[in-house]
């Protein structure tokens, strides 16, 4: 589960004049994954330093606009970040990249697989659609409520996400973790690469983020069984905190979507087990 500082950092002017910030691990002619980093995280936490090199990978991790160095676009939607990384994919020649989308970027790379940007798809402890009408009853109260203001006032939504701040959100991750995904999270090299990416993340306030928020936590706004891309769904079986069934109502929106639910560890699983998700993602 090493973590390294990115081999390559840059930004690339989209269409509109705004910059997309990225940052790449791995050889520069390898197979291109594009990473979709979880909430209020910017370019600077990878994953699977080891397994990059050794599978070959050219891991290219994304700035969602307002984190990171990538220009703010009020009032974004899903589908345009799909068009921010088609764009991104033709200047950078990642070609149909295979995209991971982890925890909170989850959405944002299914966007990615509806609009056909995407090869493959690696949804790793994703941020489910808790709007769904599925998850009803099924929401604890905090979040029910959190979730019926997205849909009644968005805006005034965003304005509550906006409250957060870098250490905000690492204490909320860190309280919602189970030990298991504690002892990956204080691991020295972890810490710091992590904090980096949330003080990096929130460099330009916290209205990125926010976007984010809204977005996820309302309906989405596309058919998953559109999807015509192979996908796998990985859930940490300790994982109380991304979906209330660790991902089988969402496996089951997405055809012939294969989930793994794997022992002993949490949300933490992108860091863990590198390998196997880049082997079955490259694989598919």
């Amino acid at each position: 589960m090493r973590v390294d500082d990115p081999a390559r950092l840059g930004e690339s002017r989209l269409p509109d004049g705004r910059l997309l910030g990225w940052a790449e691990w791995g050889p520069s002619d390898g197979i291109p994954v594009v990473l979709c980093p979880g909430a209020a995280t910017s370019r600077w936490l990878g994953f699977g330093a080891d397994a990059v090199d050794a599978l070959g990978v050219r891991l290219v991790s994304v700035d969602r606009p307002g984190l990171g160095a990538s220009t703010p676009a009020p009032g974004r939607t899903f589908g345009d970040f799909a068009a921010d990384l088609r764009h991104l994919s033709e200047v950078r020649g990642l070609g149909s990249p295979a995209v991971v989308g982890n925890s909170q970027g989850a959405p944002f790379a299914l966007a990615c697989a509806v609009e056909g940007v995407a090869s493959a798809l690696a949804l790793v402890s994703a941020a489910d659609e808790v709007a769904a009408p599925e998850f009803a009853g099924a929401l604890p109260a905090e979040l029910r409520g959190l979730v019926d203001t997205v849909a009644r006032d968005p805006a005034g939504a965003e304005e509550i996400f906006a409250g957060f701040g870098a250490g905000a959100m690492r204490d909320m991750v860190m309280r919602g973790s189970p030990e298991t995904d504690l002892a990956v999270y204080r691991e020295p090299g972890f810490e710091v690469a992590y904090g980096r990416a949330l003080d990096e993340g929130f460099a330009q306030g916290p209205a990125g983020y926010a976007r984010d928020a809204v977005l996820a936590m309302g309906r989405w706004p596309f058919d998953l069984a559109k999807i015509a891309v192979p996908v796998d769904v990985w859930y940490g079986e300790q994982d109380t905190g991304h979906s209330p069934d660790n991902g089988a109502t969402l496996a089951a929106r997405i055809p012939g979507a294969v989930r793994h639910l794997v022992p002993g560890i949490g949300g933490a699983v992108l860091w863990t087990h590198a390998g196997p998700i880049l082997r079955s993602l490259i694989g598919r």
